[in-house]
Parts: structure tokens; sequence; C-alpha cells
């Protein structure tokens, strides 16, 4: 793998692959936590609309281009990131490659397209209230993180949707889309030095000779959460409940990786997770329960969520709180230590085994440390993290008293 820098300030990394498939990706420092100035749900909004036209090609050439070739062309956002992401056959690499660069800094917003697209992203803000599971967690992550720039709803709402404008989005773009706020990744079966020529290239195509303004630097905001307990009468047929705290931030390198172990022990992926083995193998309470971690530049957050029948919801609350207890007070044996790490590291490499995952990630990696973690650096990382450790990071993160919780009823 190679990375670097560009003269115009992207990152660049690109990695070989044996595969027929090549993954390209644009990934932004720039999401909803950036909207300050802004309406609501304008970084969502603009990924959204970034596809509608450029000054060389229209919405049907731009949505077709790939798409004759076999390939996808895609995007998301969170809190943090704007990600553009492109996949094709490795021989048409430098067509996908250049689209992106295009679409990132040379979209135009017809007035016509943002206002059809308006009522395609309010419509997915609508659909989201249909799903409680998928809506309990942002309101959850929204209530944690109360007056904080991390509180702001991805998809903003309708009504903070309705009054987006062109000129808005065209100020939006202006002020985040900068090459040093930009990473370029590269997964695919050629040489890597050609790919970092068609890095620089494209780099040196698309933003030398243009006035570059610097990027402000990124400030971590200081988050006071005041823990809650709220219950919403949704009249759903099952009760959906989250569960949890603010949690180690991405550069907390420690406590991240005890709070990536943590999470997998007790509600990962695998049947044998804690809470998993409990309420659905065992008892049969539900159908999936889940602890996730998600970490962000100045703060994260650990919650646990599940849907149950609502006469279980007690039952259910009961015993998260027995198997919380367990790993605050008993620290784990070294054989199950090494288990879990074990664990982890395959599912990991599981997952990094697929080229798209590995370009997002590397994507993601630049823009938050500037350098692509090594998988060895990643086993070492895990190696260090210790039984106590991880007792301490359960006892921090869901001390009494510090934990929130929303249901849906």
């Amino acid at each position: 793998m190679r990375y670097g820098k560009a003269p115009s300030g992207l990152q660049y990394a690109v990695r070989r692959d044996n595969s027929a498939v090549a993954y390209c990706a644009i990934s932004i420092k720039c999401g909803t936590r950036d909207e300050a100035g802004y309406h609501g749900g304008i970084a969502h909004f603009v990924e959204h609309t970034l596809f509608k036209g450029t000054s060389r090609k229209s919405a049907a050439v731009i949505n077709s281009y790939l798409d004759r070739l076999g390939g996808e062309l895609n995007a998301y956002t969170t809190k943090e990131e704007i990600v553009l992401h492109a996949t094709v056959l490795k021989e048409d690499l430098g067509k996908a490659a250049k689209l992106l660069f295009e679409i990132a800094t040379d979209a135009i917003f017809p007035e016509k397209e943002l206002e059809t697209e308006k009522s395609v992203v309010i419509d997915e803000i609508s659909s989201y209230k249909d799903s409680p599971a998928d809506d309990i967690y942002d309101r959850f992550e929204q209530m944690l993180f109360e007056d904080h720039p991390l509180s702001g709803l991805i998809l903003g709402t309708a009504a903070s949707v309705r009054k987006i404008g062109h000129d808005e989005v065209m100020r939006f773009v202006r002020d985040k889309f900068i090459p040093s706020r930009m990473a370029f990744t590269v997964v695919a079966d050629l040489d890597e030095g050609e790919m970092e020529k068609l890095a620089l290239r494209l780099s040196a195509r698309f933003f030398d000779g243009r006035p570059q303004k610097e990027a402000p630097p990124l400030e971590n905001v200081p988050l006071n959460s005041r823990p809650f307990d709220k219950s919403v009468n949704k009249r759903n047929h099952q009760a959906n409940c989250i569960m949890g705290s603010c949690a180690p931030s991405l550069y907390d390198r420690p406590g991240r990786i005890a709070a990536v172990l943590l999470a997998n022990i007790l509600g990962g992926p695998a049947s044998n997770s804690r809470l998993n083995a409990v309420l659905r193998e065992k008892h049969g309470l539900v159908y999936g329960v889940e602890c996730s971690y998600t970490p962000y530049r100045d703060s994260g957050i650990m919650a646990i969520s599940f849907g149950c029948d609502r006469e279980n919801l007690d039952r259910c609350l009961k015993l998260i709180d027995r198997e919380i207890a367990r790993i605050q007070e008993k620290a784990l044996s070294e054989p199950a230590l090494r288990a879990a790490r074990k664990q982890l590291l395959g599912q990991l490499a599981i997952s990094g085994d697929n080229g798209e995952t590995q370009c997002l990630s590397m994507g993601k990696s630049l823009l938050a440390f500037g350098r692509v973690t090594a998988d060895e650096e990643t086993r070492e990382l895990l190696y260090s993290v210790t039984a106590e450790d991880i007792m301490n990071t359960a006892r921090s993160i869901f001390a009494p008293g510090c934990i929130s919780r929303l249901v849906y009823l």
C-alpha cells in the first residue's frame, strides 16, 4: 500500500488487491456536525444532489455513466463525513475516479433537481418514522448529545430540508469541500505506482490553479451530557429500547480499543455475545440485541438496543443490567480474553477481505489520523488491552447515574 499527500493538500492511499473489481472513493471531512449556520440536514442533502449535474454532464449522464460499464456509483453521509464511492471493473478505474472528482468539484445543483430531490429526502425522513428500530437510535443520540454539534439528525427534518436553497448548497460546498479535508482511496489489482500517479494526476487536474481557501482547524467541543430516562408512546406492536452513555473518542486510543472489544463481547454480531446468548438464545425474549460503539473526534457513544414484546421489557432490562454488572465486577479470565481478541480479529479480517470495505476504511483512517493503520498495528493494539481495561471501561461507560434510556412503546 502507498499513501501520501498531493500538493493541493488532498490525501490519498492506494492498495493492490487480487480482484477483477476496482474500488475508489473520495471522503470529505464534513458531516452533520458541521452544519452550524446552515439548515439541518444540508450535508445529507448535498450528498444526494451532488449527482444532479456538473457543468459538463447532466444528471441523466452521471446516473448512467458507470451503469453502462456494469459499475456502481454511490454515496453516504455520517456525522463527520460525506463519502462518494464507485465500483467498476479494474480497466475502468480511471473513468470512475475522474467522475468522482468531477462530481466533488464541479456540481452545479440545478434548481429543478433540488426541488425534486427534496421530495425524495422528505420521503426518506418519513420512512424512518415507520422503522422504530432506526428512528429510536437517531432520537437517542440527539438527546444524549443535546446542545452539541453531534446532536443534529443526519437527515434533518422535513421543515429544515424544505428551506434549503441553491445558494445555501453552493456556499456549503465552497466552505467544506476543500482538498485539505479530502482523501482519495483506491483498492484495485493494478500497479500501486500507477494508481498513485492517477491520484496525483487527478488532484492536479481538478485542484491545481484554482484558488484554495485554507481549511480552518477543526475544534473539539466540550460535551455536557445529562442522563435521561424517557418513554414515548408510539403505539407500536413491539417495545423498542435503547440505553447507553457517552464513550471514548476517536483519539482516545487506549479507551477506544477497549470500548471496541467491550461492545463486541457484550452485543457483537456473533451468537455467543453475552446479551445475545442470554436474551435470545437462552430465554427467547428478543429477535436480536446489539451493543454498538461509535467514536467521534471529541466523544463517542456506546448503546445497547433491542426490541421485544411489551410484557417482556422489564425482564430484558434486568437481564441486561445483570450482564453489565458481571463484566464490571469480574475481570475476564485469560482464556476468555484470548478468545474475545481472536473473535474480533477474525471478524475484522473477514470484513476487511471486501475491497469496498478496505477502500472506505482507508479514507476514514486518512481523514482521522493522516495515515492508514496497518493490520499488524491493529493486532498489537488489541493484544495490548487487558481484562482490567475492559472491566474499567464497562465501569466508566455504564456507571450508575450515567446511563440514559429511551423506550418506544
